[in-house]
């Protein structure tokens, strides 16, 4: 018999060990109606309730709420599949044609337990050891768990329809300006700082992601450094080219790139843990505001047990901000999308100010994963 889990039981037991009760978690646990169907068995199996299957015609229209398509009929999603000749209520092909958008995407259907595109996941980015790498390590604890509970409830205003699940996002792995005892340019984070990340998401009743800025190292060597926290239902994944070095030069002296490989490799090792450890499907955030950033995107796939995020991590003004996501997030698309705002570099002139939920809301497609540094 397969093992049947539900993601609030898994965040309960989780979040037990930092002193936060069951009645919390589940306050904010999203509701999801997906199931597992490759879990190992296990003799316990019965203890726990099965997840509904998955909702599939629920799924399709929140990806076309997503992309702000109105049009919800059961052909929509044979003709984005097969053709771009639209098919009659009865299945037939019309004599009209349509030009194929490029969103929504189904690339594929993921497992039990997945976030999206049910939740907008709402992030502070950063470091607690720095001031000038993010919202973290600006403000103490307390301040900062505050004002992310401020920034969340502004979202979820913004769209009632739309559970939405703060984030701690850490900078696990740094660029360095420096070379290091290896050479790598990197510096990697203890396991007490990352302690920290999972104890303010408990309190927050949130989720936390991992970054990776590999300077000359990769994401095949850092990853597997912190497996014990990958290996948690709760820790999620995020990926930075802007410094990852393949040519050899320091981080900070131009932008870095990954290839569609490297984010593949990322995928299937997380995709490896969810199966090993019986997790709901993984989130993989990978930043870009470049082209060059992320070369070979269409060849990115994502996996049932692994949810990709394309996020667009630049900044400046509203205009330019638009134009980026549009023409490099948007354009090639791979599944989800995400947009960072940044407090302090969003707002320098020539801009009149950073945009507001309900502004990023208006974006095709809206993002489902909200970063702020």
């Amino acid at each position: 018999m397969g093992k049947w889990f539900s993601p609030a039981a898994i965040l309960v037991a989780v979040f037990a060990a930092a002193g936060v009760s069951a009645a919390a978690v589940a306050s904010f646990s999203p509701v999801v109606s997906f199931s597992r169907s490759s879990m190992a068995a296990d003799a316990n199996a019965s203890s726990t309730p099965a997840l509904p299957p998955l909702d599939k015609v629920a799924y399709d229209k929140k990806l076309l709420a997503i992309a702000h398509v109105a049009d919800t009929s059961p052909w929509y999603f044979s003709y984005l599949a097969a053709t771009t000749t639209p098919l009659d209520a009865e299945g037939h092909a019309t004599t009209t044609t349509m030009h194929k958008p490029v969103w929504p995407v189904r690339a594929v259907y993921p497992e039990a337990g997945a976030l999206l595109p049910f939740n907008r996941i709402v992030a502070y980015y950063g470091n607690f050891l720095s001031k000038g790498m993010g919202v973290l390590g600006q403000y103490p604890p307390d301040v900062m768990l505050q004002k992310l509970a401020s920034t969340t409830a502004q979202w979820q205003a913004a769209d009632p329809s739309t559970p939405v699940i703060p984030a701690i996002h850490l900078i696990v792995v740094t660029a360095q300006g420096s070379p290091g005892a290896d050479g790598m340019y990197r510096a990697r984070m203890s396991d007490s700082l990352v302690d920290e990340a999972l104890s303010l998401a408990a309190k927050a009743h949130g989720i936390v992601f991992l970054d990776f800025q590999v300077g000359l190292s990769t994401v095949q060597k850092e990853l597997p450094q912190y497996e014990k926290y990958l290996s948690m239902p709760n820790v999620h994944v995020g990926i930075d080219p802007e410094f990852s070095m393949k040519d050899g030069v320091p981080p900070g002296h131009e932008i870095g790139t990954m290839d569609a490989t490297d984010v593949n490799w990322v995928a299937h090792y997380l995709a490896g843990l969810v199966d090993k450890n019986n997790l709901p499907p993984k989130i993989l955030v990978v930043h870009r505001f470049t082209e060059a950033m992320v070369t070979h995107a269409a060849r990115i796939t994502p996996l049932p047990e692994v949810q990709i995020v394309m996020d667009m991590d630049g900044w400046g003004s509203q205009a330019k901000k638009t134009t980026t996501y549009t023409w490099i997030v948007a354009a090639e698309p791979v599944q989800f999308t995400g947009f960072k705002l940044f407090y302090k570099n969003d707002i320098l002139p020539p801009s009149t100010g950073m945009f507001t939920p309900a502004q990023v809301l208006k974006l095709t497609p809206a993002p489902v994963y909200i970063q702020y540094q």
